[in-house]
């Protein structure tokens, strides 16, 4: 008995230690201390408790509310087979593998279901159908859990070695059960239920609650598919296809409907951390020459000797931005994202200027006067912005003109220079010099590309010739690498 828990010690290390990997392959900052955290708690946790298990783990691994969902995916890829091999409890019974699993059988099979182990290949689609009703009915989660097995087993179609995908067996599942049919039946059979008629209040609370057990069951069915899954491909290659980044990681120029969702949402928490880490620096800022004629006052008390060196400090400044940002194209959703950014910590800055262009430019600094909704702002600047020339397509060269030709004598030392876009000019002049005219008068002049730098200067690209008259051209892609290059404006 020793050497049996000893060896499902060791195998639950084993899986703990890949899950950590996987973690930190999913982009999730887990430390030695973290995962030693870990290892510990679990030995407090019953394991055949999962949701215990699945939240101390989250509380000794998970920092940011942003990374959940990556963690609950890795974890139920991990732990979906959860077979008693590697539990330290012998009698942890919750643990099984999905097609040994013959102890759950539903409610009301006939004779011919029990004589095959449960499995209840036996019945007939209505008469499933039927039994996944009543389990709706009353909420039996382990009934639904049940017919959520069956019904992958009847119409999924998995087969062994099948490269399908998840989504694809969810929606063949799916397909056979109408669950949107028997949500009207629920509902009606609630309704004879009453002795009175529904008021509209209690029929919407009746329509929440079915809902919320049909979406349970819905989940169920993805947890059933994904343990098969798991079983058939092995837990590293069913955990590399379903990794999703986090969305500090979300490429800017591809990211999709959902992925901007989380985008906007990651954006509030990262202008608050930015915005108290540039005051910090701020107020906390180098030492500055010394101050000789305080070194010699201070030196009398040492009997002449300068023994307390004496600096000034300097007065901490706040720099005055200008941002010139190119709207067209996939660049439009960085520049957004980036507006959004320099805005909300507008307050680390003494003054914010905005121009955005395609292959006119027009100054944008108006829509963001006067108003707490960046996000509103910036769609006035979508659509009330007078960035059109000639065709629409973009034109570097000419927008710079236009700007150094409009606003060149407001750039001072004071001004750092911030321009965003992917230099891509459709072969137009690049009129550099104005660059190194702004360089020249500029505090400093920086150059953000949410391009990869593999496809810097291919095609019509010329991201060099800018390049050099800035003080630093810097790929920026996702949130944390806009992150890291805002942090050192101050």
């Amino acid at each position: 008995m020793a050497e049996a828990s000893d060896l499902a010690g060791e195998s639950l290390l084993e899986l703990l230690a890949g899950f950590i990997v996987e973690l930190r392959q999913a982009g999730l900052p887990v430390s030695l201390t973290e995962n030693l955290d870990a290892m510990e708690a679990v030995q407090y946790i019953p394991l055949g408790d999962r949701e215990a298990f699945k939240y101390a783990l989250a509380a000794t691994l998970v920092k940011n509310h942003s990374h959940w969902r990556a963690f609950e995916t890795v974890f139920e890829v991990y732990f979906s087979l959860r077979g008693a091999e590697w539990s330290l409890d012998p009698d942890a019974s919750d643990f099984v593998d999905p097609d040994e699993d013959q102890s759950q059988a539903p409610e009301g099979a006939g004779e011919g279901q029990q004589a095959q182990g449960g499995s209840g290949d036996s019945l007939t689609p209505e008469e499933l159908a039927e039994m996944l009703y009543k389990s709706l009915m009353r909420g039996d989660q382990s009934m639904m859990r049940a017919m959520a097995r069956q019904s992958v087993r009847r119409y999924a179609g998995m087969e062994p070695g099948r490269p399908v995908g998840g989504t694809y067996y969810l929606y063949r599942t799916m397909r056979n059960l109408n669950l949107e049919g028997m949500l009207e039946r629920l509902m009606e059979q609630a309704q004879e239920d009453s002795p009175e008629p529904l008021t509209p209040l209690e029929e919407r609370l009746e329509r929440d609650e079915y809902e919320n057990r049909i979406e349970s069951f819905k989940k169920e069915i993805e947890s059933e598919i994904r343990r098969r899954l798991v079983a058939d491909r092995g837990v590293e290659a069913m955990a590399k296809t379903l990794r999703k980044p986090l969305p500090e990681d979300i490429d800017f120029m591809h990211a999709s409907r959902e992925e901007m969702v989380q985008l906007r949402k990651a954006l509030q928490p990262l202008t608050r951390r930015l915005a108290i880490r540039l005051a910090r620096k701020r107020k906390h800022g180098r030492k500055g020459a010394l101050d000789f004629r305080n070194t010699v006052r201070h030196s009398l008390s040492y009997g002449g000797v300068p023994a307390e060196p004496k600096f000034k400090y300097p007065r901490p400044s706040k720099p005055e931005i200008f941002v010139i940002a190119d709207i067209s194209g996939s660049v439009a959703a960085f520049a957004r994202f980036t507006l959004h950014l320099v805005y909300a910590i507008s307050g680390q800055f003494s003054r914010v200027r905005s121009f955005v262009f395609i292959d006119g430019i027009d100054e944008v600094t108006r829509f963001f006067e006067g108003t707490d909704d960046i996000l509103d702002a910036i769609s006035r600047v979508n659509s009330e912005a007078d960035v059109i020339w000639v065709d629409g397509h973009s034109d570097y060269g000419h927008a710079f003109e236009v700007f150094w030709e409009r606003y060149g004598q407001d750039i001072s030392s004071k001004t750092t220079v911030i321009i965003l876009g992917d230099a891509r000019n459709n072969y137009h002049a690049s009129q550099n010099w104005v660059i190194k005219e702004i360089r020249n008068k500029a505090r400093h002049v920086w150059w953000l590309n949410p391009e990869p730098k593999a496809y810097w200067d291919t095609g019509d690209s010329i991201v060099g010739e800018y390049a050099t008259y800035c003080d630093g051209a810097f790929e920026c892609r996702n949130l944390r690498q806009l992150e890291r290059f805002v942090d050192n404006l101050v």
